[in-house]
C-alpha cells in the first residue's frame, strides 16, 4: 500500500537549465513537480503568514481604513 505524503520539497533553481535538469530527474524518479512563478511563491508565503496569526487580536475598521488609504 502506498503511503501519501502532505509536505512538499521547494527547490529553487538558479536558471532555466536547472529548471529542466531537476524537472527531468524528478520525472525520472517518478515523482511529481510544478514550476510556479514569484507570484504563486508570494501567495503561498502569505497563506502561511496569514495560518500563524494570532486570530484573537481585533482592529477596528476605522484602523484597517487608515491603512489602506496610506
Amino acid at each position: 500500500m502506498e503511503r501519501i505524503m502532505n509536505r512538499a520539497l521547494v527547490v529553487k533553481p538558479r536558471n532555466e537549465a536547472e529548471i529542466k535538469f531537476l524537472s527531468d530527474l524528478f520525472g525520472k524518479l517518478g515523482m511529481s513537480s510544478s514550476v510556479i512563478g514569484s507570484e504563486t511563491m508570494e501567495d503561498i508565503g502569505l497563506a502561511e503568514l496569514m495560518k500563524n496569526v494570532d486570530r484573537r487580536k481585533k482592529t477596528s475598521r476605522e484602523t484597517i481604513m487608515k491603512k489602506l488609504h496610506s
